[in-house]
């Protein structure tokens, strides 16, 4: 029996339990078996919509102490157009403009560790703080005491205490492991990211699953990983949700070249390879959503909806993608057509998955504003 058959033989209301040499082997499916492959997919999602959350991005500074090779987002401290420190009040200002638009989440984006920069750490100091986490955690209680919006916050690896402390005022967290084998940090991709190293970025995720922090992660395609590569780190992701449950969603992103950095000239993932790695995605993670981010594929996006997507993820009215620049949010009119072409309807939801609102993830602060905003939403 074929991998495909052995799946067609299990009920929809049953994990799919693979390993990583049967995931493998669906990574590698070709010609007619990729439609099987979808179809078996798409049945997983089980929903009549398509979601999305309307975000506000916030890139608190550009300072990082990593080095992708594929990254345009950091910027060194020295520039003088490098923002190093967003202000609070700049940020609380542009959050309570992006209301008017209906705008729910406020995204905070930044380099790992900048504080361990001289020149941010002088400037955290003459605002009064000791490092980028405490400061994080200041703007985020002035987002949940100034603004209708919900904090969600992406910080990169960190350890247990101030995952601890960051739980407090944000309703969920996020960080892309990226791809979990230790094989490259010796790449181009990765070598001068020590930040990227599988084991501290398995280990965040685990510490955010015994916070009970809603969590959102996923896998980058296309930085010169191999197809084994990516079954073992769809399975590491895998095995910390079946031990935590806490992961809300799955990000399935495809390397994009840009110019000027060192992959400018490396090949991105092809549409097959998209296709294999978001349908195994699906069926591996029929608890979870999945999302391919839309505005890095724009006139493709559909497919990904046929092989059990079901989240266009955070979507901004009013802000770039500011790891992704040159590539525009699609408007929330094309989301609901693309979403209405597919048999789909386009749902609005939060930061938080509806599944995530409860006492067990929030504290009653974070509960009782994350319910209000549930409500306008019905």
């Amino acid at each position: 029996m074929t991998i495909l058959s052995y799946i067609e033989d299990i009920e929809k209301d049953e994990p799919i339990k693979l390993n990583q040499e049967e995931i493998t082997e669906l990574l590698n499916t070709k010609k007619q078996d990729v439609i099987r492959l979808m179809k078996l997919a798409s049945d997983r999602q089980d929903k009549d919509h398509i979601t999305y959350s309307k975000n506000v991005f916030i890139p608190l500074t550009e300072v990082c102490r990593n080095s992708c090779g594929y990254c345009t987002f950091k910027k060194e401290s020295d520039d003088p157009n490098t923002i190093l420190l967003k202000d609070t009040e700049e940020i609380i200002k542009e959050l309570k403009f992006s209301q008017v638009y209906g705008c729910k989440e406020a995204l905070i984006t930044f380099g790992e560790q900048a504080d361990d920069d001289e020149i941010v750490l002088k400037t955290l100091n003459e605002k009064g703080f000791e490092n980028t986490t405490d400061y994080l955690y200041d703007l985020c209680e002035d987002i949940l005491n100034k603004t209708n919006l919900l904090p969600h916050s992406n910080c990169g690896v960190l350890p247990y205490k101030k995952l601890k402390k960051l739980k407090e005022v944000n309703v969920s967290m996020g960080m892309m492991i990226e791809n979990s084998s230790p094989r490259l940090m010796e790449t181009i991709a990765h070598k001068n990211s020590p930040g990227k190293n599988p084991k501290l970025r398995l280990e965040t995720v685990a510490n955010a699953g015994k916070l009970n922090i809603p969590y959102t992660t996923g896998i980058l395609v296309g930085i010169g990983e191999n197809k084994k590569e990516i079954s073992n780190s769809l399975l590491d992701i895998r095995h910390l949700q079946d031990k935590y449950g806490h992961i809300q969603e799955i990000i399935i992103q495809n390397f994009k070249t840009k110019p000027g950095t060192p992959m400018e000239s490396c090949n991105e993932p092809t549409l097959l390879d998209m296709i294999q790695t978001v349908s195994v995605a699906k069926l591996l993670f029929d608890d979870v959503s999945i999302q391919v981010p839309p505005n890095l594929n724009y006139h493709t996006n559909q497919i990904f909806l046929l092989c059990g997507a079901d989240d266009w993820g955070g979507v901004s009215p009013l802000t770039k993608d500011y790891v992704n620049p040159d590539d525009k949010w699609p408007q929330i009119s094309e989301l609901k057509k693309f979403s209405m072409e597919s048999g789909f309807k386009l749902k609005e939801r939060l930061a938080i998955y509806d599944k995530f609102i409860n006492e067990e993830y929030l504290n009653q602060k974070l509960l009782s504003k994350t319910e209000t905003l549930r409500k306008q939403l019905e």
